[in-house]
C-alpha cells in the first residue's frame, strides 16, 4: 500500500458561516445602548440578516472575485465614439446590489438612520471595502444637495432608494443612483482653492459649463457628481450628471483608471470636463462650505471602514489562534500569543465604539452634539484611520506565513488598510483642522471636554490622562508643529472615556493601563502581563456556532 504523503491537519478552517453583526460583541452592545429602544429589535433583526449575509461564503467569494478581476475601463466603442465606460465584475454589483437594499445610503432619511447605517457599513464592508467608496459618496451627498432645496427634492428619493440600479441612463429613468465626488486636481491636492477647474455660467439660472480636470475622481461609474469649480465669486459647488435629461452623455472623459496600491475592485479615475453641463449647488464662492458636510459624512465613513478592517483582521486572527497548535497546546492559550491578540482586540473594541458614539452624535443632532463632531470626527479620523495598518499587519503575522498569501484574505485587508488615513484629507489636514476648531469654535472644546469629562472619577490613569490633556491645550507655545500628538491624545482619551463608561472591566482596564498609564511598550503584544487577557480574547473571537 502506497504510503500517505499529503495529509492535511493544524489547518484552521475559513471563517464562514457565522453572523458578522452577532459575533461582534462590542458592535451590538453599541446599537443596544445608542438605538431608541422603540427600534432597536427591527434593527437587530436587520443588523443580523446583514450580519449572516456578510459571514457566508458566497459574500466571501464576491469579495475575492471583485478584487481578482478589477474594472476595466472602455473610453471609445468599437467606431470611435466616446463612451467611457467602466466594466465592472458581477461580483462588484452583487456587494453594491446587497449594500444598497440593506439600507447602507438610507441614513438620512429614517429614524436612527446614521447609527443603524454606520453598524451595517462595518458589517457589510468586512466583506470588501472598495464597494464601500460609492455607498460613501451617495450617502454623503446629500446633506450638500439640501443646500439647494430644489436639488434636494429631485435627487434625494433617487440617493436613498433602496435600489441598486445599475447602467447609465437619465436619472429621471432609475428606481435608485449612486453619486462620486470630485475636488482632487493634480497642482493642489488637498489645498481645493488652488484648483483650476473653471465654471461658466449659462443662459439657463443655475446652470454652468465646466473646463477643467479632476487628478481624483471618486467612483466614476456613478449617474452623478459633486464637483469644485472656480468661478468669478470663486469657488464654486457643482452637481454633474454622467447622463442629461435627454438622453446623451455629458461631456466626462475618463482619462485613465488609477493603479491602486489597495482598494483594486473600485474604480478611482482621472477626468477632463470639456463643456460639461453642471447645476450650481449653493451660493456662488461658497463651494468649500457647501460641500463641507459632505466631506464631515466620507470622514467619519473613514474611521468606520478602518473600524471594519480592524474587526475582521482581529477576527481572523484570533480564529487562525484558536484552531492552530503549536509547541503542545493551541496558539490562543499561549500567554504570549494572547498578549498580542488581547492587544488587537482593545484596538478594534475601541475603535468601533468610537465610530458608533459619532454615528449616534449625528442622529441627536442637537447643538451640543454638533459642536461635539466638530473635534471628535477629524480627532478620530486621524488616529483610528493611522492605528489601523499597524493592526492589520500584526494580525496576518499571527497567521504567519499563510496570512502572507492571498487565500487568507490578510493581504487584501493590508493593502486596504493605509486608504482611509489618505482619504478625504490626510492625517495633516485631520490634525490642523482639529487646531482649526480648537482656535475658533469654543463650543466645540466645551463640547469634547464635557463628553469626555462624563468618566471622571472612574480610572485614575484616564483622570491622570485628562489632566495632562487639559495642560496642553492650555499650551499654545509650538502648537502647529505638535498638533499631532495632542489630537493624538485627544482621541486616545476620548476613547478611554467611552470604554470605561461603556466596556466590560477587563478591556476598560487594559485601554487605561495600556494607551494612557503609560506601560505599554511599541508594539501589539507588549501588555501588562497581570490583566485578564484571556477575558479580552475572548470576547474579541467571532463566535461560528
Amino acid at each position: 500500500m502506497a504510503a500517505t504523503t499529503h495529509t492535511v491537519t493544524n489547518q484552521a478552517p475559513p471563517l464562514v458561516g457565522y453572523d458578522v453583526f452577532t459575533a461582534d460583541r462590542a458592535l451590538a452592545e453599541g446599537i443596544e445602548r445608542h438605538l431608541d429602544p422603540a427600534l432597536l429589535s427591527t434593527a437587530q433583526e436587520q443588523l443580523s440578516e446583514l450580519g449572516r449575509a456578510a459571514g457566508s461564503a458566497q459574500a466571501r467569494e464576491w469579495g475575492f472575485l471583485a478584487n481578482e478581476n478589477p474594472p476595466v475601463l472602455h473610453t471609445l466603442d468599437r467606431y470611435g465614439h466616446r463612451v467611457d465606460e467602466v466594466d465592472f465584475h458581477p461580483s462588484w454589483h452583487r456587494l453594491l446590489g446587497k449594500a444598497v437594499s440593506s439600507g447602507l445610503t438610507t441614513a438620512w432619511v429614517r429614524p436612527g438612520g446614521h447609527l443603524r447605517r454606520a453598524a451595517g457599513f462595518l458589517v457589510w464592508t468586512q466583506v470588501e471595502a472598495g464597494h464601500g467608496c460609492p455607498l460613501s459618496m451617495t450617502h454623503a451627498a446629500v446633506p450638500a444637495l439640501r443646500a439647494d432645496p430644489e436639488l434636494a427634492a429631485e435627487w434625494e428619493p433617487r440617493l436613498t432608494s433602496l435600489v441598486y440600479d445599475e447602467g447609465l441612463r437619465p436619472a429621471s429613468q432609475k428606481a435608485g443612483v449612486l453619486f462620486g465626488m470630485g475636488m482632487t486636481e493634480k497642482q493642489g491636492g488637498s489645498d481645493v482653492r488652488s484648483n483650476t477647474t473653471r465654471a461658466r455660467a449659462l443662459a439657463e439660472e443655475g446652470t454652468y459649463e465646466l473646463t477643467g480636470h479632476k487628478w481624483f475622481c471618486s467612483a466614476p461609474m456613478s449617474d452623478g457628481f459633486l464637483v469644485l469649480a472656480q468661478t468669478d465669486a470663486g469657488l464654486t459647488c457643482f452637481l454633474v450628471p454622467r447622463v442629461l435629461a435627454d438622453g446623451t452623455r455629458n461631456s466626462f472623459a475618463i482619462q485613465r483608471l488609477k493603479d491602486k496600491l489597495g482598494n483594486r475592485s473600485n474604480a478611482s479615475s482621472e477626468v477632463e470636463f470639456d463643456g460639461t453641463w453642471a447645476r450650481r449647488v449653493g451660493e456662488e464662492g461658497r463651494g468649500v462650505r457647501t460641500i463641507i458636510e459632505m466631506v464631515a459624512a466620507t470622514r467619519l465613513d473613514c474611521v468606520v471602514g478602518s473600524a471594519a478592517i480592524m474587526r475582521q483582521s482581529v477576527a481572523q486572527a484570533v480564529h487562525h489562534a484558536t484552531y492552530r497548535e503549536a509547541f503542545g497546546g493551541k496558539l490562543v492559550d499561549k500567554p504570549l500569543m494572547r498578549n498580542v491578540l488581547a492587544d488587537l482586540a482593545l484596538e478594534s473594541e475601541a475603535a468601533t465604539t468610537l465610530a458608533l458614539r459619532l454615528a449616534a452624535a449625528y442622529d441627536d443632532g442637537s447643538e451640543q452634539e454638533r459642536a461635539f463632531l466638530r473635534i471628535a470626527v477629524p480627532a478620530a479620523k486621524y488616529w483610528v484611520t493611522k492605528r489601523c495598518t499597524p493592526l492589520a499587519a500584526e494580525a496576518l503575522e499571527v497567521l504567519g506565513g499563510n496570512g502572507y498569501v492571498e487565500e487568507s484574505g490578510m493581504p487584501r485587508l493590508l493593502r486596504e488598510s493605509p486608504l482611509n488615513s489618505i482619504w478625504e484629507g490626510s492625517g495633516n489636514v485631520q490634525a490642523l483642522d482639529v487646531l482649526r476648531a480648537l482656535q475658533r469654535e469654543p463650543l466645540a472644546l466645551n463640547a469634547f471636554l464635557q463628553e469626555v469629562g462624563l468618566a471622571r472619577g472612574a480610572d485614575y490613569r484616564l483622570d491622570g490622562a485628562i489632566k495632562g490633556l487639559l495642560t496642553e491645550l492650555a499650551d499654545l507655545d509650538g502648537i502647529d508643529a505638535r498638533a499631532r500628538r495632542l489630537v493624538e491624545r485627544m482621541a486616545t482619551v476620548l476613547q478611554g472615556s467611552l470604554l470605561v463608561r461603556y466596556a466590560p472591566p477587563e478591556v476598560a482596564d487594559a485601554f487605561c493601563a495600556s494607551r494612557l498609564g503609560g506601560d505599554w511598550g511599541s508594539a501589539f503584544g507588549t501588555l501588562p502581563h497581570t490583566l485578564d487577557l484571556a477575558a479580552v480574547v475572548e470576547r474579541a473571537a467571532p463566535r461560528t456556532d
